[in-house]
């Protein structure tokens, strides 16, 4: 179980401004901050170079509290500056061609569906969308009759930033390696809020971010590559620390998942995450997933009473982001409102999530995610706010 007045503790400012937009920027952890602070702090008394080189020891165990995190290996695991940017360090290696098919789904992230237009455009694949099953989540059977000789990648995000479902990973894997298909996997609002197992999962790839559920620093991401397909990837861009000039016309990559890393990075940063990572793996990911599903559902349930509001999150799997609109006001007038009461959300939008939004006829949704931290009186704090408005 978790020990909410310990986190607490851990959580700043939380009295005094209710958070419910963990899916767009969550609170950081004092011992996060503090990781932060003291990398900063060396920066500003030694300088760069100084700091980086005293804070070796948890630069290293960035890779291995990750590993451990996902079920990994270490050398599977790279730092990137943010998710956007790890999947495309990911995506963008593959060797697809004209007469390819990439297969992905309408709660595909904005910015991987706009990366997968340039790539089609520039080589000459296909995009195949999987149709939703009656929950709104990919439909599992349906992608696998889909899948043909040409078939070189299914590209999915597991829990869409647009609303509270859960795509069935697992499942979508088993498919994937069935027909020997690439599978890389967004896992950008998973990580954090889901016990996340690369294995269980089946993903050839995996990206994420540290400042969402994870509760780290803005500025941070991560990439998960198997070994497995490690050499079929062509990382798009290189330096000094993901290859090796071995000659005057010849280089090599280096061994395993730093081949996609930058040698200059965000150090104070990569060590927060760090930090945030064991303190999400000492409370237990299995304990947090219970913790925020529930609160969540009672969020939802709540909500669902008050008239004129409709809840809108798919999937027969739900996690804790939680989407919502209420008749005679726009959700970015609700979150104004709700901000002048101290009660932080966001919204998910058009054209951010196009071909979800679209044929559901909605044009945005107030986004009011939970976390660990967040009580069951504040969730009564929010419906009474939502329901006054």
């Amino acid at each position: 179980m978790i020990d909410i007045e310990k986190v607490r503790l851990d959580t700043s400012s939380c009295e005094t401004v209710l958070h419910f937009n963990n899916a767009g920027s969550s609170l950081m952890p004092k011992p996060v901050f503090d990781a932060l602070q003291s990398v900063l702090g060396d920066e500003n008394a030694v300088g760069g170079y100084e700091a980086e080189r005293r804070a070796q020891a948890q630069i290293q165990a960035f890779y291995t509290e990750f590993a451990a995190l996902l079920n990994a290996n270490p050398d599977e695991i790279a730092f990137v500056e943010n998710a956007t940017r790890a999947w495309d360090m990911a995506f963008y290696g593959l060797h697809l061609k004209p007469g390819d098919r990439v297969i992905t789904h309408g709660s595909e992230y904005a910015s991987n569906y706009l990366a997968l237009l340039q790539q089609s455009r520039r080589l000459g694949f296909e995009i195949d969308l999987v149709p939703s099953d009656e929950f709104g989540q990919i439909d599992v059977a349906a992608l696998d009759n889909m899948i043909g000789p040409n078939t070189k990648l299914i590209a999915i995000t597991h829990v869409p930033t647009q609303g509270g479902l859960v795509n069935p990973a697992a499942e979508i894997g088993k498919i994937a390696r069935k027909h020997g298909v690439i599978y890389l996997l967004d896992a950008c609002q998973s990580v954090g809020q889901i016990d996340v197992n690369v294995a269980e999962i089946g993903c050839d790839m995996l990206s994420g971010t540290g400042r969402k559920f994870l509760r780290g620093p803005r500025g941070t991401g991560f990439l998960y590559v198997s070994k497995d397909i490690m050499d079929r990837i062509d990382p798009p861009f290189i330096d000094l620390l993901s290859a090796t000039w071995t000659g005057a016309n010849s280089f090599e990559f280096v061994k395993g998942a730093k081949r996609f890393e930058n040698w200059e990075s965000f150090v104070a940063g990569r060590v927060g995450l760090m930090e945030a990572v064991k303190y999400a793996r000492a409370l237990g990911l299995a304990n947090v997933e219970t913790r925020v599903a529930n609160l969540a559902q009672e969020l939802r349930d709540a909500l669902t009473e008050i008239k004129g509001v409709s809840v809108h999150d798919l999937g027969q799997r739900k996690c804790g982001i939680v989407t919502f609109t209420k008749d005679g006001i726009e959700p970015a007038a609700m979150a104004d409102q709700l901000r002048t009461k101290s009660i932080n959300v966001s919204v998910s939008a058009m054209p951010y999530a196009r071909l979800d939004l679209e044929p559901r006829g909605l044009e945005s949704m107030t986004r009011a995610s939970v976390h660990y931290f967040n009580t069951e009186d504040e969730i009564a704090r929010f419906v009474m706010a939502v329901k006054t408005i």
